[in-house]
């Protein structure tokens, strides 16, 4: 009878170990979760405003719609992500580029995957292959961008793309996983944007080369003060 209460008690202690640990564990689940959002100590993004209509040898053409989202992967954009833009621009050879945008005030998980153009061209229908990663070359620095190849029927599209984190260019996967946790453990929510570039009617070198140059162009022609913002440091 002494051993089954010695048993017992050993079984309430194991359970109240447990239960402390447990405890412990959310108690320091909660310390660690980021609560300090980044963007509310920096100056305001303001997309519209932000990136001209007209810049260099670029004007906005609003002939040529960009591919947008489905119904369903838009609901989704309008909970995660703060503002979008999608605009065209034509410059003076007649060479046309398209210009998608999203920035959220909110980068610190996963959910923000949606946007990437590998799934949200595949939900209206694209069949889409990878072209590669890519350092694109800018004044004083290089930016790390992704390209794919958007295909639905007769339409070919490549795309150039790339992700910021607060003011760091990043790729999706590890790079990008890594730059959240290095917040996350500082206790802070970074902003950051989805920036995408494609082109129709080119060969695919020709389009690459294009959006290459349309990006350094952009790049050149936003304000100092927040072009870290669109483009990384």
């Amino acid at each position: 009878m002494v051993e089954l209460a010695g048993r017992r008690n050993m079984r309430i202690r194991t359970a109240l170990m447990l239960a402390a640990s447990m405890i412990l564990a959310v108690g320091m689940a909660e310390g660690m979760r980021p609560a300090q959002r980044l963007s509310e100590a920096k100056p305001p993004i303001a997309l519209e405003a932000q990136v001209p209509v007209r810049f260099g040898h670029w004007k906005e053409d609003r002939s040529i719609v960009p591919v947008l989202p489905s119904p369903d992967v838009q609901a989704s954009l309008d909970k995660l992500y703060s503002s979008t833009l999608a605009r065209a621009y034509v410059n003076d050879r007649g060479e046309r580029v398209m210009l998608s945008i999203a920035y959220g005030s909110d980068q610190s998980s996963s959910a923000t995957a949606v946007h990437r153009p590998e799934f949200c061209y595949s939900a209206q229908g694209f069949s889409v292959t990878g072209a590669g990663d890519h350092q694109l070359a800018l004044d004083g620095g290089v930016l790390p961008v992704r390209r794919l190849i958007g295909e639905q029927g007769r339409r070919f599209e490549p795309i150039t793309y790339w992700i910021t984190i607060d003011e760091e260019a990043a790729l999706p996967g590890f790079a990008r996983k890594l730059e959240q946790l290095r917040f996350g453990l500082r206790g802070q929510i970074p902003d950051g944007m989805l920036v995408r570039v494609s082109t129709v009617g080119l060969q695919l070198e020709d389009a690459f080369r294009l959006q290459e140059q349309f990006v350094r162009d952009l790049r050149q022609a936003m304000a100092p003060d927040i072009r870290t913002r669109y483009f990384g440091s």
